[in-house]
C-alpha cells in the first residue's frame, strides 16, 4: 500500500463561526483560531479542515460564496488568514480549505451579470431554463425544501438551485466556468494551503436533458438525485481538475459525495484514476433515516452499522482510501446519536472514538467532539439558525405536522446540533465570546467544557490524545487489514487489524448492558498487551471477559 501523510494524519474540522470569537462581536473568527492552535497541537492532530471563510451573505452559513478570493469580514482580514497559515505551518499543522463550486451565492459577481440579460457573456455560467407553459422547467425538489427552480422576473426564465434559492448552481458544461474554478484553486494553493475538502462535488455534472424525477421508495436525497449526482461528465471534470491543478501540488483532497455506493466511490478515489484522495460517504449517516428521509428518524442496529463499515472498507481496500467520521458541521453530535449523552456520556464518547481511530482510513474530529459536546434542545424553533431546519419546519407545519413532532426530529438530526459554540470554560457564553453569540450556547457548558477536560486526566480529551499518539506509534492502526469478529452480534463490535508483524484486537460494547466477550479460538497470539481502554482493566482479563457499559479495549497481540 502506498504510504502518504494524509493517510497517516488526523484531521480536525473547524467551523469558524462557532469556534472562538476574538473580536467580541459574537461570531468566531480567524484570530480566535490562532489563539487555540496550541490547544490543537496539544491534542495531537496535524491537519486542520476549515469550513468556508470566504466572502458570503451567509444565507447558508458561508456555503453561499459571493467572492472566492476574499475573506469574510466577520472572520477577519487577508492578513489574518496569512498569519493563521503561517502559525499553523510553524506548528507542523496542515490547512485544508473548503471548496464550494457546485454553486455560488446569488450575490456573486458572476450571477449578478448572468441575470442581466439572456445574451450576457456570463449567462451560461449558470443553468437557466424556460418554464413548460405555466409550469416549472421540471419537478425537481431542492434539498432545502420547495422547488429547485427560481423565477427571475427580469429575463422571464428560471435558474436551477439544488440548495437554497440564494445558491444558484454553476454550469460546469461551460469550460470558462471550469477554468475560473481552477484559477481560484491555484490562488489559494499558491498561498501555501495543503488541500481541499470539496463540497457536494459529485453534483457538478447534471444530466443535460434535466428530466422530471420520480419520488424514490426511500426518499433520502429528493427526486432530482438520479440526474444530478455522479452525472455523465463528473469524472471527466475531476480528472481535468487533477491534471490542471491538483497534480501540481503535494496536497490532500477529500470529496463530499452524498448518496454514492462503494462501486461508484472506486471511480473517485482509485489511485490509478487521478481524481480524489478520499471521500465522505453518507451511508452510515443515513442509518437512522426512515422511508421519509432525514427527518423520519428511526432506530438503527449495530449489525447494519458493522455491515456498512466493512462493505466500504472491503470495496476500497488496496484501491482507494476511506474517511472516518461520525459527526461534522452537517450532522448531529456523535455521542448523542450513536452513544449515550447522559449517564454514560464519557464512556460512550471514548468508545466511539476508539472505533473511529482504530478502523482503516483517515479519522476526522469535529470541533468539540474531543470533549464530548452533545446535541442541543432549543425550546423555541426561532433559536435555530439553519436554513434547512427553518425551511423544513415551515413546510411540515403547513402540512399539519405537530410542532412537538418536528422539534423531536430537529433535536435528533438538525445541523445546528453541531453549530453551537465550542464550550471553552464555564464563564459567560462558555468562554466563546464576550458578546451574545450568533447562536445560543448549549446550556450544559458549565459541566462540559475544555477547561474542565484539561484538568481531568481521565477526560475524553486525554483519551483522544492517547488514541492519536498510538496511531503515530503503530503503523498497523493506519495500514492494517481488517477482519471482523462476531459479525452478527447486536451489541459487540470486535475486529482485528494486521500489518506486517503487528496485530491488534479491538473490542467495543456499543450499549449500556453488560455483556460477555469470548475470544475466538482460532486467533493466534502468545501474549496480549492492553494499549488503551476506557475502564480500568485487570492484567489477567483477556480471553473471556465481561464488557461494561460502552466499554472499549484495544490489545496488541504478540
Amino acid at each position: 500500500m502506498k504510504k502518504t501523510w494524509w493517510k497517516e494524519g488526523v484531521v480536525y474540522q473547524i467551523y469558524p463561526r462557532s469556534f472562538k470569537d476574538s473580536s467580541g462581536d459574537g461570531v468566531g473568527d480567524l484570530k480566535g483560531i490562532i489563539e487555540k492552535l496550541d490547544y490543537l497541537k496539544e491534542l495531537g492532530v496535524n491537519i486542520i479542515w476549515l469550513s468556508p471563510i470566504y466572502q458570503s451573505p451567509n444565507d447558508d452559513n458561508g456555503y453561499d460564496i459571493s467572492n472566492y478570493r476574499r475573506v469574510m469580514k466577520e472572520f477577519g482580514t487577508e492578513e489574518d488568514f496569512n498569519e493563521l497559515l503561517k502559525e499553523m505551518h510553524t506548528r507542523g499543522l496542515k490547512l485544508i480549505m473548503d471548496l464550494v463550486v457546485n454553486h455560488t451565492s446569488d450575490e456573486h459577481e458572476w450571477f449578478a451579470k448572468s441575470r442581466k440579460s439572456k445574451d450576457n457573456p456570463y449567462r451560461d455560467y449558470y443553468i437557466w431554463k424556460d418554464g413548460k407553459g405555466e409550469n416549472l422547467p421540471n419537478n425537481w425538489e431542492s434539498f432545502f425544501s420547495g422547488s429547485s427552480w427560481e423565477f427571475d422576473e427580469k429575463t422571464k426564465q428560471y435558474y436551477l438551485h439544488l440548495f437554497s434559492k440564494k445558491q444558484p448552481d454553476l454550469n460546469w458544461e461551460n469550460v470558462k466556468v471550469r477554468n475560473e474554478v481552477y484559477d481560484m484553486m491555484k490562488f489559494w494553493l499558491d498561498k501555501g494551503i495543503d488541500g481541499y475538502r470539496m463540497d457536494v462535488i459529485n453534483f457538478i455534472s447534471k444530466v443535460p436533458e434535466l428530466p422530471d424525477g420520480e419520488k424514490a421508495e426511500k426518499d433520502l436525497y429528493g427526486n432530482s438525485f438520479p440526474f444530478t449526482a455522479n452525472g455523465p461528465r463528473v469524472h471527466e471534470y475531476l480528472q481535468e481538475m487533477n491534471r490542471k491543478v491538483l497534480s501540481k501540488y503535494d496536497i490532500m483532497t477529500v470529496g463530499e459525495t452524498p448518496g454514492i455506493t462503494p462501486e461508484i466511490a472506486q471511480l473517485y478515489v482509485n489511485e490509478d484514476r487521478n481524481e480524489l484522495n478520499m471521500l465522505f460517504q453518507f451511508e452510515l449517516m443515513d442509518i437512522d433515516s426512515g422511508d421519509g428521509g432525514k427527518w423520519d428518524v428511526t432506530a438503527w442496529k449495530l449489525t447494519t452499522f458493522k455491515n456498512i463499515m466493512y462493505k466500504w472498507y472491503d470495496a476500497l481496500k488496496d484501491k482507494g482510501w476511506n474517511s472516518l467520521f461520525l459527526n461534522n458541521h452537517d450532522q448531529p453530535r456523535l455521542v448523542s446519536r450513536f452513544g449515550n449523552d447522559g449517564e454514560y456520556r464519557t464512556q460512550s464518547a471514548k468508545m466511539l472514538a476508539t472505533f473511529i481511530h482504530t478502523w482503516q482510513g483517515t479519522p476526522y474530529i469535529y470541533q468539540g467532539e474531543e470533549i464530548a459536546m452533545t446535541n442541543v434542545k432549543f425550546k423555541n424553533v426561532d433559536d435555530y439558525k439553519d436554513i434547512e431546519i427553518q425551511n423544513m419546519f415551515k413546510e411540515k407545519s403547513q402540512q399539519g405536522v405537530p410542532k412537538d413532532v418536528l422539534l423531536k426530529s430537529i433535536y435528533a438530526k438538525g445541523r445546528d446540533n453541531a453549530r453551537t459554540p465550542v464550550q471553552w470554560d464555564n464563564s459567560i457564553n462558555a468562554g466563546f465570546s464576550k458578546a451574545t453569540p450568533w447562536i445560543k450556547v448549549n446550556s450544559n457548558y458549565s459541566e462540559i467544557n475544555v477547561a474542565s477536560a484539561l484538568e481531568d486526566k481521565n477526560s475524553v480529551f486525554y483519551y483522544y490524545q492517547k488514541l492519536i499518539k498510538l496511531r503515530k506509534e503503530h503503523e498497523v492502526i493506519v495500514y492494517g487489514d481488517i477482519d471482523i469478529l462476531l459479525l452478527d452480534h447486536e451489541s459487540i463490535f470486535a475486529y482485528t487489524r494486521s500489518y506486517n508483524d503487528e496485530k491488534l484486537l479491538v473490542v467495543l460494547n456499543f450499549y449500556e448492558a453488560e455483556i460477555e466477550f469470548k475470544l475466538e479460538k482460532n486467533l493466534e497470539y502468545e501474549k496480549a498487551e492492553l494499549l488503551i481502554s476506557n475502564y480500568q482493566v485487570k492484567d489477567h482479563e483477556f480471553c473471556d471477559f465481561l464488557l461494561r457499559p460502552y466499554e472499549a479495549r484495544v490489545y496488541l497481540l504478540k
